[in-house]
């Protein structure tokens, strides 16, 4: 049986990328995530890594994407102000298909904003934050453990896609502490050769990794067709959900991290209440697991989106059910905490 421990939220991602071979690890701090660098600046030198704490987030950025370059297993760490300036160098990476994990452990915005957990990076996670046409794979752990495995198996399905992940948690699970499963680690899918990193030319003929096309233009068209037809076999490969009491709901309550465990806690008072309510959430929030709520789309009378924002996850649920039932809305941004209580009276009135 696997060690059961107890870490932060934070550690058990930092732990998950050191067992899933992380070696080279870039960040700056910031509150809420701060627990990351520190941890992996200890673990780094223990497995034979190298730990760097950069200038700024520009820079780590730019060192995640030399690293991946060669085919090093590397990771970088943030929070949303933090997150933001590394857009430019996420869109680089993507461009070039160079696969990395990024973690964005979220606190309230927009601006500088406070240190409490949020989920208003929705739509810089998944809509693609930086310039031009790309999508990251984005992982939405609810809890230290979901936060262990999901980051083990990011760095495979990033490496599976050649396509940077990003770990997309929040305050609340990142700083929370809670028992965890130390899984051995065994690789999620399948793990094509690299057989496009730079190492050295001697031998062979040479190797580009390149994100600027000029001429011919139609070179940076084809790039994207390329690009579009993978994102589409991803979407068709890698949606992923957890259903919750949804298979006789009248109501579903569409939730995702810290928030969805907070929403299983009034599906199960308004269970009690005889309401017949569930919770959808997407474990995946890129590919948005669109097949789960066409499973439920026809038979339920209602949906109801909580998020910790002023509502973004919410326009993905309505393009999934393509809008054939009513959605309500419960959120707000700004560091506002969901509560069971505070659930359960706005299920009560959407169930009436």
């Amino acid at each position: 049986m696997a060690e059961k421990v107890l870490l932060q939220g934070n550690v058990a991602m930092s732990e998950g990328a050191v067992q899933a071979g992380c070696r080279f690890f870039a960040g700056y701090p910031i509150t809420p995530q701060n627990e990351v660098p520190e941890y992996m600046s200890e673990r780094m030198p223990q497995v034979g890594g190298v730990f760097v704490q950069a200038e700024a987030e520009v820079a780590a950025i730019n060192m995640i994407f030399g690293a991946a370059s060669t085919g090093a297993r590397c990771m970088t760490s943030s929070s949303s102000p933090g997150v933001s300036l590394k857009q430019e160098g996420i869109s680089y990476i993507a461009a070039g298909e160079l696969p990395c994990v990024i973690a964005n452990v979220q606190r309230a915005g927009p601006g500088l904003g406070g240190i409490r957990g949020a989920q208003g990076d929705y739509f810089q996670s998944v809509k693609g934050g930086g310039h031009g046409d790309y999508r990251l794979i984005v992982f939405a752990p609810a809890s230290a453990q979901e936060s262990y495995d999901m980051t083990m198996a990011a760095f495979d399905w990033a490496d599976h896609y050649r396509n940077p992940a990003m770990i997309l948690t929040d305050g609340i699970v990142g700083q929370m502490s809670e028992p965890v499963e130390l899984k051995p680690y065994k690789p999620a899918c399948s793990l094509p050769e690299k057989d496009w990193i730079l190492d050295g030319c001697k031998g062979r003929a040479p190797r580009i990794v390149r994100t600027l096309y000029l001429h011919p233009v139609e070179r940076l068209i084809d790039h994207n067709r390329h690009l579009a037809a993978k994102y589409a076999k991803i979407e068709a490969e890698m949606q992923d959900a957890e259903e919750y009491r949804c298979d006789d709901a009248e109501v579903i309550v569409a939730a995702y991290g810290a928030t969805a465990r907070v929403a299983k806690a009034a599906v199960n008072m308004a269970r009690d209440e005889a309401m017949k309510v569930g919770v959808l959430r997407p474990k995946v929030v890129w590919p948005f697991p669109v097949k789960f709520f066409k499973k439920h789309a026809r038979r339920v009378r209602k949906w109801l989106v909580v998020e910790m924002s002023s509502g973004q996850m919410i326009e993905d649920v309505k393009l999934a059910i393509e809008c054939s039932k009513p959605v309500e809305f419960l959120g707000w941004g700004g560091g506002w905490y969901p509560t069971g209580e505070s659930i359960l009276e706005k299920v009560r009135e959407v169930y009436r």
